[in-house]
């Protein structure tokens, strides 16, 4: 059973990188400093944009219209926090 809790937290910490990639691409696509014709740089872009929008979408329905200023990872980052907490301080003792 605790390999299945290590392994939980793990996936929530290769996500939590994940959604960090992608604000961080989104940043330098926005601002012109990665070129967005290079193919590697849109294949990048198109793996970060499919793995995190599933999650990003839903929050961002959610939240009112902040003009150019999304906050969405933010808020996922700390349900995936909450979650990896949780699973920490609560599920593992109790299985343990």
């Amino acid at each position: 059973m605790i390999a299945l809790i290590q392994t939980i937290i793990l996936a929530l910490d290769i996500y939590w990188w994940l959604i960090i990639l992608s604000a961080i691409f989104s940043w330098l696509y926005a601002f012109n400093v990665v070129n967005p014709r290079n193919q590697f740089v849109g294949t990048i872009g198109n793996f970060l944009y499919r793995v995190t929008e599933p999650a990003l979408r839903p929050i961002r329905n959610l939240l009112p219209d902040l003009g150019g200023i999304d906050i969405s990872p933010i808020i996922l980052l700390l349900i995936i926090f909450f979650i990896r907490t949780f699973i920490i301080t609560t599920v593992a003792p109790a299985l343990i």
